[in-house]
């Protein structure tokens, strides 16, 4: 295991290095601030966003690239629907996906689905067997995104099984710290979704 992170990075930068791991710590603090249904979600989020994106650029990752550019620009729109206040609470409420929010999320999916292969075909990138996996991680975390930025319950869902499946892609790759980052995101996606399931039945018991 050891030397499995160990070769990854012995052809790497110190600078590479150091980055990886800043967006990995900020990362992984996202993720806990979210649990916690903390607006310092959405600073600390933003580092390891915009780091990522820079290192998957290098790297060639588009489909990556692209989820991590679309989570820095859904940090900025979460950060400012988090903060609003609405006509019965100072804060957004946890809620569940209506009809529409579903309907809106499967189109979203799917949108983005078609957007990222079309970003690879632009680029006149082959498309290999790991990358259309890429693809749909990219139209499960675009979706569990927005879901997370109108705080809808069913986003870690969504982030749970887009960690499960791009876990073993990073490894794969040979990007053992990306790897561990998700499968740490994965046991705390399950987490946060308990804490916001017994968070919307409390609240659901005060109506």
């Amino acid at each position: 295991m050891i030397d499995f992170f160990l070769n990854a990075y012995k052809d790497v930068s110190m600078t590479h290095i150091i980055l990886e791991f800043i967006a990995f710590v900020f990362g992984i603090v996202s993720v806990w601030f979210a649990r916690q249904e903390n607006i310092l979600v959405y600073p600390t989020g933003l580092i390891a966003t915009i780091i990522s994106v820079y290192l998957l650029f290098v790297a060639g990752y588009l489909g990556d690239m692209m989820i991590n550019g679309y989570f820095t620009i859904m940090s900025v729109y979460g950060w400012y629907k988090w903060t609003r206040k609405t006509k019965d609470s100072d804060t957004m409420p946890i809620t569940r996906t209506n009809g529409k929010e579903k309907l809106i999320g499967v189109l979203l999916f799917f949108v983005t689905i078609f957007v990222v292969f079309g970003i690879y075909k632009l680029f006149d990138y082959k498309i290999h067997n790991d990358n259309y996996i890429d693809i749909v991680a990219s139209g499960i975390f675009f979706t569990g995104m927005w879901y997370m930025a109108n705080k809808k319950i069913e986003n870690w869902t969504l982030w749970i099984i887009g960690d499960i499946i791009v876990t073993p892609l990073y490894a794969y790759r040979g990007l053992g710290m990306l790897s561990l980052q998700y499968l740490i995101f994965t046991i705390l996606a399950v987490s946060a979704y308990l804490e916001w399931r017994k968070i919307l039945n409390k609240s659901s018991l005060q109506l």
